[in-house]
């Protein structure tokens, strides 16, 4: 696979593996088994698919990271580390954002470097929960200290509004990258922020181009389900609803399965390939807990839509009913979507 550009002196894949899926927090009722996971990421990147994403609060996968690379370097020496780049993330805890003290960015990137049992890590992305309590841009401003004393090669944020991205680049603390929630059931991104990123030179990482495994064969022409096995499921059912419910959904599944027979491939490579291809877009996160999409995955970078495909596409995409409001705005004020997420993990 061909790495493509993030930033100046940094190259990173396409298609990102996630690692939510490998946190013991994520799965409802499955238990990550670490051996094959560390087998399985390795494969991944040996495939191409090199760059991983991860977090201080995906609990457990830091420190399978650092297995990873250890077994790396007993395979291919000095170079072992040097075959994948590391993106994990500074999450401080929601109940201490109020009275927030800088030297927690400190305390917790160096815990991810222990963790991963390097020196450097290649992108740390920052998240915060609450915009009411306005230390942020202390946390962006430690982060860019940690940076010049050699820890992080380049910081990055995750799920900021373009009104607080707007206030970092004046404060000349701007991110590498920001990583957002972007798929064809939430279309929010396209409301300012790829304007914004593309003409301040702040590349775009998608997650939830599947919807949390939605976007599959295995929901095509079946009755909205009522069960869930993740977290995932629960959170990006709350999209689909946004969208517009499960009949339209249901139309969206039909036509991306159109496109992907007429590919060869799935529904799934068909929905991460047309987000990659938007403007701003450098990368998409695929999350994976093993290797039975591996293939699939690496066709993503490869899929050219036709003009025919993107006309269907976009007659679904102009049905739709939101999401609407900034990015991950929902997530952080709406209270049947907030209440997915673990605010105080850290």
């Amino acid at each position: 696979m061909n790495k493509i550009k993030l930033d100046n002196n940094y190259e990173i894949s396409p298609v990102i593996k996630g690692g939510w899926q490998l946190s013991s927090g994520h799965s409802l009722n499955k238990k990550i088994e670490e051996t094959s996971a560390v087998i399985d990421t390795i494969k991944f990147i040996e495939a191409g698919i090199s760059t991983l994403d991860f977090g201080d609060i995906y609990t457990g996968v830091e420190e399978l990271i650092g297995k990873v690379i250890i077994e790396l370097n007993k395979k291919y020496g000095d170079q072992g580390r040097n075959k994948l780049q590391l993106h994990t993330k500074y999450v401080p805890n929601e109940h201490e954002l109020d009275n927030f003290n800088s030297a927690d960015v400190r305390k917790i990137v160096n815990r991810s470097l222990e963790r991963l049992g390097i020196d450097t890590v290649d992108i740390v992305q920052f998240h915060w929960w609450k915009y009411e309590a306005n230390h942020y841009l202390d946390a962006m401003e430690e982060l860019f200290n940690l940076k010049k004393a050699g820890k992080i090669k380049h910081i990055g944020v995750t799920n900021f509004d373009v009104e607080r991205l707007s206030e970092m680049v004046n404060a000349n603390l701007k991110p590498t990258s920001i990583q957002l929630q972007y798929s064809l059931i939430d279309s929010r991104p396209e409301e300012g922020m790829s304007d914004f990123c593309q003409k301040n030179g702040i590349s775009m990482i998608c997650y939830g181009t599947v919807a949390g495994g939605f976007f599959s064969e295995k929901y095509l022409g079946r009755s909205e389900p009522t069960s869930f096995e993740t977290r995932s499921n629960i959170k990006y059912r709350l999209i689909i609803e946004e969208f517009g419910g499960w009949e339209i959904f249901q139309n969206l599944l039909d036509v991306l399965n159109t496109i992907a027979l007429k590919h060869e491939t799935n529904i799934g490579t068909i929905a991460s390939a047309y987000i990659l291809r938007q403007p701003g877009v450098k990368a998409v996160i695929v999350g994976a807990r093993n290797t039975d999409h591996l293939k699939s995955n690496l066709l993503i970078p490869l899929i050219q839509f036709s003009n025919q495909e993107l006309d269907l596409i976009s007659e679904i995409k102009a049905q739709r009913k939101g999401p609407v409001g900034p990015v991950y705005h929902l997530e952080r004020y709406n209270e049947k979507h907030r209440n997915i997420m673990h605010t105080n993990n850290n």
